[in-house]
């Protein structure tokens, strides 16, 4: 039986302009993903594997090509659209967490629901629910500051899962983590993939990260390597 394509991209192109010229970010880009696959991007520094993450998703706009997420065209939506779009079917795990520090645990889990409409009541209960699945109960009126790292990005992980997403785009989730924590943190993210047939595209440097993931896209200045 064919799997379903979850994303799929066509002669996808970012330039950006700077003082010495255009910088050709993406090189038409062909790629093809499908629903519940776990894939890695890989490449050096400055190769586009954040401009990847950021052009895929709609976060970034793009300077030629189509990108379908779902089978919908997220480009050709206005700037509200792509952001109510993002808010419903797409979850993002950042190394950086970005976690607001006055707020507690299950506040900022629940905080994507809250902000889409979801009632204060479900909010919590969803936001509970997902941070006992990632081994976080008992904290969950903790502040960022009082948990450790590998904690930090179970919140992360919790809050881009909390509204149930089509695809989760991580942007090196362990980057910030030692070895310990980053392993599992890895294993949270294989096993919620193979529990709930989850999406996740992550960016990474790591080729311990990368064996976790059902194939590597390799990139190279903006463009995607031939598999050997």
């Amino acid at each position: 039986m064919t799997k379903e394509l979850i994303v799929e991209g066509k002669n996808v192109w970012k330039i950006y302009e700077s003082e010495a010229g255009p910088v050709e970010a993406l090189r038409g880009l062909e790629v093809r993903i499908h629903k519940g696959e776990m894939v890695a991007i890989m490449g050096p520094s400055g190769c586009g594997k954040t401009t990847f993450l950021n052009c895929f998703s709609g976060l970034d706009d793009l300077t030629k090509g189509t990108v379908k997420v779902e089978g919908v065209n997220i480009h050709a939506m206005n700037d509200n659209k792509k952001s109510a779009y993002r808010a419903r079917r797409m979850g993002f795990v950042f190394q950086s967490y970005n976690l607001l520090p006055v707020l507690s645990a299950v506040e900022n889990v629940e905080l994507p629901l809250l902000v889409s409409g979801v009632a204060p009541k479900i909010a919590r209960e969803k936001a509970m629910r997902w941070l006992e699945e990632l081994g976080l109960k008992g904290k969950e009126p903790y502040r960022p500051l009082a948990l450790s790292g590998g904690q930090q990005q179970r919140v992360t992980l919790a809050r881009a899962l909390v509204s149930d997403p089509a695809i989760v785009w991580a942007d090196e989730p362990t980057g910030n983590l030692d070895a310990e924590n980053s392993q599992q943190v890895m294993s949270l993210l294989r096993g919620l993939n193979q529990a709930h047939n989850q999406t996740f595209i992550v960016v990474t440097h790591d080729n311990e990260v990368a064996r976790s993931c059902d194939r590597v896209l390799r990139m190279r200045d903006g463009n995607l390597i031939p598999p050997t």
